[in-house]
């Protein structure tokens, strides 16, 4: 899991990427092609 400032060029990095909120952290999370996952902060 990468973990970055700034999600934003994360989520283009595929098309299933999805945004999501959880316990007060930003995640960026894909079912197909799990390697793409990232943690903000």
């Amino acid at each position: 899991m990468k973990v970055k400032n700034s999600l934003r060029s994360l989520k283009n990095r595929h098309r299933d990427c999805r945004v999501v909120r959880r316990k007060g952290r930003v995640y960026v999370i894909n079912k197909t092609q799990r390697r793409y996952k990232a943690r903000q902060g």
